[in-house]
């Protein structure tokens, strides 16, 4: 570890870090946490590539593992006035060279108190701490060594991407993967015999939904392409996509992802599709607005049918306006912190969908929000209804100690705990999964110590359903 200077602020995460403030219940808290905290992490929905693990070769530099590919660390320092280009992210329009990953750092060291209170800090301060043994909070005068400090133990074996999976106590890992991806990293892997994990693909296409989309049209073809199968027709991209998705099972999927606008879900008749999708191949400038729509919506119900065949989950995230900042996205392009929440909606939209699939055998469906207030009011009534339907973990603007706390309330009310994902970390940044999973179970502990206090369940109930929420909940969720 790193030498203590008299003038730092101390670096030490509080044992009971989110746990009740009323004695009797932090102590009900420790109990149901220590029964979980060494757990193996189940990662059902993420987004590190494969092929780092793949590769196992050493990150370059503390920067590009810890700040660059992070979009929750890149939103709040863009909003406190850091340039994107000064955060390593590449400029499209070539007027900023990448900047050092020292200079990165130091940018992150400089603006450490911007992340007070925020998920992102704590998330930050549980790895620096846990994981690379610093005992100092970043600051202007110790930046420098601390980076020096992680950029020396990168440099070690035990720092590799592999070695840090079993370090970490990943168990399954799932990646998400273009519906053309030949999946290369994930069949490596899996016949790398000293390799003991488990690292599986999604399924993510959601580029073929909307022909609005500029990459709709290479996107369509690409999967034709992939799967030797002519998407000129749309029943040919149907067929495509079955094929596709058959592929990715084969690879080890045992779930799909798909992020649209709104959740509508209404069919159209086979005639309709067809025309929209040959104006779209023609000209897709030429498709109207409420074509478009109409075709986004016939495309998840088509999604959901698929999932009845294949059975393969389907997760399903809609209400956030992405690249909200048109000259971001053309200096930056995507995943660069301004996709937006927009408010939910989802009995009404998911309705036709439900009436064919909702009581469908063995289909799975995920709802996951950044409106939390449809928790309450519509997710958790549907799950408790549905045998298909499932309520996802608060994730992005609402993974938070207090949001988890409140969509356990809301969610338990109407289906229990057994009708929910399990924590999902959604992380690009590698090094933060154990600091995010080991989060979500001391707010985990800290709700089910509340409910014992108050005599709704014994401590032996929460210790139990502790240990289900970090495993066999999200097995069963997503058939792993």
């Amino acid at each position: 570890m790193m030498t203590q200077t008299s003038t730092a602020t101390r670096l030490a995460p509080h044992p009971d870090r989110l746990l009740p403030a009323d004695p009797g219940a932090r102590q009900v808290a420790r109990t149901v946490y220590d029964a979980v905290k060494d757990a193996p992490i189940i990662s059902p929905h993420g987004h590190v590539d494969a092929a780092l693990i793949a590769a196992d070769q050493p990150f370059s530099d503390p920067a590009s593992l810890l700040i660059t590919p992070d979009h929750y660390v890149l939103r709040l320092l863009h909003a406190n006035g850091v340039d994107l280009a000064a955060l390593g992210r590449a400029d499209l329009s070539g007027t900023h060279a990448a900047p050092p990953g020292r200079a990165i750092w130091r940018n992150l060291a400089d603006h450490w108190d911007d992340f007070l209170g925020t998920p992102v800090r704590y998330w930050f301060e549980t790895e620096l701490h846990d994981v690379f043994g610093l005992t100092e909070q970043p600051s202007a005068a110790n930046a420098d060594a601390q980076y020096d400090h992680i950029a020396g133990l990168l440099a070690s074996p035990a720092f590799r991407p592999r070695a840090l999976f079993d370090t970490f106590g990943i168990e399954v890992l799932a990646t998400t993967d273009g519906p053309a991806d030949d999946l290369a990293a994930h069949a490596q892997l899996a016949a790398d015999p000293t390799f003991t994990g488990r690292v599986v693909p999604t399924f993510r296409a959601d580029a073929v939904f909307d022909p609005s989309r500029p990459d709709w049209r290479p996107v369509v073809a690409s999967v034709g392409e992939a799967a030797g199968i002519d998407t000129g027709t749309h029943a040919g991209l149907l067929a495509a996509l079955r094929a596709r998705r058959q592929y990715f099972i084969e690879h080890g999927a045992t779930a799909t992802d798909t992020g649209v606008l709104d959740a509508g879900s209404s069919p159209l008749s086979a005639t309709s599709r067809e025309r929209i999708h040959a104006e779209a191949l023609r000209d897709p400038s030429s498709v109207s607005e409420a074509d478009a729509t109409a075709y986004r919506h016939d495309m998840l119900y088509r999604w959901a049918e698929m999932s009845v065949e294949d059975g393969l989950v389907m997760q399903l995230h809609p209400g956030v306006i992405r690249n909200h900042h048109a000259p971001t996205l053309e200096r930056f392009g995507p995943d660069t912190g301004h996709d937006l929440p927009a408010v939910g909606s989802f009995t009404t939209p998911l309705r036709p969908l439900l009436d064919s699939f909702g009581t469908a055998p063995g289909f799975h469906l995920v709802l996951f929000t950044v409106d939390e207030t449809v928790f309450s009011r519509e997710i958790g009534p549907l799950a408790g209804f549905y045998p298909a339907v499932y309520a996802g973990a608060p994730w992005w603007f609402i993974d938070t100690p207090a949001a988890i706390g409140r969509y356990r309330s809301a969610i338990t009310d109407s289906a229990s705990f057994t009708k929910t994902s399990g924590f999902i970390d959604d992380t690009r940044a590698y090094c933060s999964i154990p600091a995010r999973h080991d989060m979500a179970r001391r707010a985990d502990a800290a709700y089910l110590a509340s409910l014992v206090v108050t005599h709704e369940i014994s401590e032996e109930d929460a210790v139990r359903t502790a240990r289900r929420i970090v495993s066999d909940i999200p097995r069963a969720t997503f058939k792993l």
